[in-house]
């Protein structure tokens, strides 16, 4: 092996830049695994509209965290975090190098640079909020919010109800807003850590997501939401993909008003995505087109260096 050390090798970038071929590519040459931190592939109710890779992708390198909860699990980036951190325990053992990939910035954020400590929160107040949602909407609880952090407020995706409830979820529990627990000293890591980040220009990115869209939906997507639509107030739901054909469904919406709705809120989600990254400058940019060769160069070059050792 290259490096002496234990290393996380990290596939990030926006939805659609082609992230999971890459990282099959990355697993076989390096002989070991994929980590997935997508958290939209956790469930195994939702296969099409999550994009999971194929039977085709599975069959060439081992992966784990895909499809291996239910959508009625409470299952929270801290749940992950715990688990992740144990399977990587295991695979080191046998690899000097993991891989891992996904789009989901918290997620990765949690097994690379540890969770905040943020105090037990009873579910039944989980519980009230989610009914509170159901019941009122969500500007009830962004105003909430607004009142009992209003620094946090203004950080947050409003639109996004897992953030907002779990920021609440916190600030019940303790009485204390929920960025109080922000920053706080994290455990330190017994492996490095080096991210590569796939880029492309906007125009291409927004291109490739119309085309997953459109392929989707060729794949089923509408049938499959259609046998979500009595769990679609589930945390897990509250999803690009799901929540426009829901609507769809009801009546709300026709199906072209709705699949341009998926697009267009696909490519916002692209956006968050990219403006979370790009705080990291530890991340290796590279090209989308650079090719599978040029990257496991790079990456090859990066571990041969002292940081890797």
């Amino acid at each position: 092996m290259i490096s002496t050390g234990k290393v996380l090798v990290c596939i990030l970038g926006p939805t659609a830049i082609g992230k999971t071929a890459l990282s099959i590519a990355i697993a076989k040459h390096f002989a070991t695994e994929i980590i997935s931190a997508d958290s939209r592939q956790f469930y195994k109710e939702m296969a099409i509209g999550t994009a999971v890779p194929s039977k085709e992708e599975f069959a060439q390198v081992p992966h784990h965290f895909i499809q291996h909860r239910s959508i009625h699990d409470h299952y929270t980036v801290g749940n992950f975090e715990r688990a992740v951190l144990n399977t990587l325990k295991q695979l080191f053992k046998d690899n000097n190098i993991v891989v891992m990939v996904g789009g989901s910035g918290l997620y990765i954020d949690a097994v690379t640079k540890g969770l905040d400590p943020f105090p037990q929160v009873d579910p039944k107040i989980r519980t009230q909020l989610n009914q509170t949602r159901a019941k009122e909407g969500m500007k009830v609880l962004q105003e909430e919010l607004k009142q009992v952090d209003p620094d946090y407020f203004e950080k947050v995706d409003l639109a996004n109800p897992h953030r907002v409830i779990r920021a609440l979820g916190v600030c019940r529990a303790s009485g204390k807003p929920y960025s109080s627990f922000l920053g706080q000293k994290k455990d330190q890591r017994p492996f490095k850590i080096l991210t590569i980040g796939l880029i492309a220009e906007r125009p291409e990115i927004y291109k490739r997501i119309n085309s997953r869209v459109d392929h989707m939906m060729e794949q089923g997507l509408l049938e499959e939401a259609r046998s979500l639509v009595p769990f679609k107030e589930l945390n897990a739901l509250q999803t690009v993909g799901y929540k426009e054909l829901f609507n769809h469904l009801e009546g709300k919406w026709d199906l072209e008003f709705a699949v341009a709705e998926i697009k267009k809120n696909t490519r916002r989600f692209a956006k968050r995505q990219l403006t979370w990254f790009k705080k990291d400058p530890a991340v290796i940019w590279m090209d989308f087109e650079a090719g599978e060769e040029k990257v496991i160069e790079t990456i090859k070059k990066q571990l041969k260096t002292e940081s890797y050792g």
